[in-house]
């Protein structure tokens, strides 16, 4: 692979993992608390963000067609505009009295823009470096998608906190808010015009070989458990990851714990963010030094017990900040630890000719599952109530926790040191 031009991937894969992670953040956490703040109900809030998956359950159909149509870089470039555009639209129509509808328009046009972002932005960045740089800056570019999620869910959370008590009312603070990432995204864009590389772009794929990739990825051994894994693995946490918000910032009368949202967004989005992210790094550190199939069952383990911490928020209802950051911190700590074994298998059940795409396939298939549960989560929890919602959660965690002792993982990932 060679490049027109060596620019340093310190110029741009930091800027660019910031500029993926933080749409994504945006449609579908602070979404969720921007509705919430504006009053829209829980079953309304978790069914209609829910939808917003979708683009990302069905990228792989139209991730061949970046690679066919135009460079990477270009698409790169004209998402993070239209992004930039689409977030300003947003805060156009948050005041209006039929906002609701329109935002969610917006947002559903925005979940496009960036699933189309995260196939050319993943694309340029194996395309642009050779294997050593890939390898060097792949820790970095997980943490700058992280620091996204600060941003967006803390900092950007707390921030329309401060402004509703400098405006008096939530519609300008949101407002203000998506102004701002407008303005960021819209800076963004003109940035990587001028420190993106101009890489050398391979486009030469055609359409039976692209008829083949769907099919062999079905062919595969194990593939009927591998989807049920894929979609009951993470049942449990995608109800909860819907609901989370608005039980820390409703009323304690309703059941929640009645936080602000620079409480919520100090504690959820930034303390929980850290914690996912350490719990991350050190799964995959264990991973790689002993391999998945050793620590599979303590990572099953660490992504379902710590859901104990929302039953106990219910029931108990603390109004200590310490003790709820130290809950959720536990909660993130270990569905990031967790989570490594999700990804470590799909990565190690990917591998072939196609690995690329067939991991872009488990991830659509992921979001599926995410999407799905996430739907129904905000009506279950308005049926059963918050303590019994989560008791709920808990036992929506048994049925990935039988498929993955149906697992078959060889000692193969254990030198791959993913």
């Amino acid at each position: 692979m060679e490049n027109t031009e060596n620019k340093s991937g310190w110029r741009w894969v930091p800027s660019l993992y910031f500029a993926e992670g933080l749409p994504y953040v945006i449609i579908m956490t602070v979404s969720v608390i921007m509705y919430k703040n504006l009053e829209i109900s829980n079953a309304e809030i978790a069914f209609y963000t829910s939808w917003l998956y979708l683009p990302w359950v069905i990228k792989p159909l139209w991730s061949p067609f970046v690679d066919l149509l135009r460079t990477k870089r270009w698409w790169i470039i004209s998402m993070q505009t239209l992004l930039g555009v689409g977030f300003a639209a947003i805060a156009f129509f948050i005041p209006t009295s039929f906002f609701f509808q329109s935002t969610l328009a917006v947002f559903w046009l925005l979940a496009f823009s960036s699933a189309t972002h995260d196939i050319a932005a993943d694309g340029f960045y194996m395309l642009a470096q050779d294997e050593a740089q890939q390898s060097f800056f792949v820790g970095w570019r997980n943490t700058f998608y992280r620091v996204a999620m600060i941003f967006g869910q803390g900092l950007l959370v707390m921030c329309a906190g401060l402004f509703k008590g400098v405006f008096g009312t939530w519609q300008t603070a949101w407002l203000v808010i998506f102004l701002i990432v407008g303005g960021l995204t819209l800076a963004l864009s003109v940035y990587h015009r001028f420190a993106l590389p101009r890489a050398a772009d391979d486009t030469s794929k055609s359409m039976a070989r692209i008829g083949d990739l769907f099919a062999s990825f079905f062919r595969k051994r194990g593939i009927v458990v591998t989807l049920f894994f894929i979609l009951l693995y993470r049942l449990g946490e995608a109800q909860l990851a819907k609901i989370a918000s608005p039980f820390l910032l409703d009323d304690v009368s309703v059941g929640g714990l009645g936080m602000s949202n620079e409480e919520v967004g100090l504690i959820y989005g930034t303390i929980g963010v850290v914690a996912l992210l350490c719990g991350g790094v050190l799964g995959g550190m264990l991973a790689a030094r002993d391999g998945l199939r050793r620590w599979l069952w303590p990572m099953v383990l660490a992504m379902n017990l710590p859901n104990l911490v929302y039953v106990f928020f219910a029931f108990a209802q603390p109004d200590d900040f310490l003790v709820v950051a130290s809950g959720v911190a536990v909660e993130q700590f270990g569905y990031g630890f967790g989570f490594t074994a999700f990804t470590l298998y799909l990565i190690y059940f990917s591998q072939g000719e196609y690995k690329t795409a067939h991991y872009a396939i488990c991830t659509g298939l992921m979001a599926l599952g995410m999407m799905l549960p996430g739907m129904a989560s905000g009506y279950v929890q308005e049926e059963l109530g918050y303590g019994m919602f989560f008791v709920y959660v808990l036992l929506c965690c048994i049925p990935g926790t039988i498929v993955a002792a149906f697992l078959k993982i060889g000692d193969k990932e254990k030198s791959d040191k993913q």
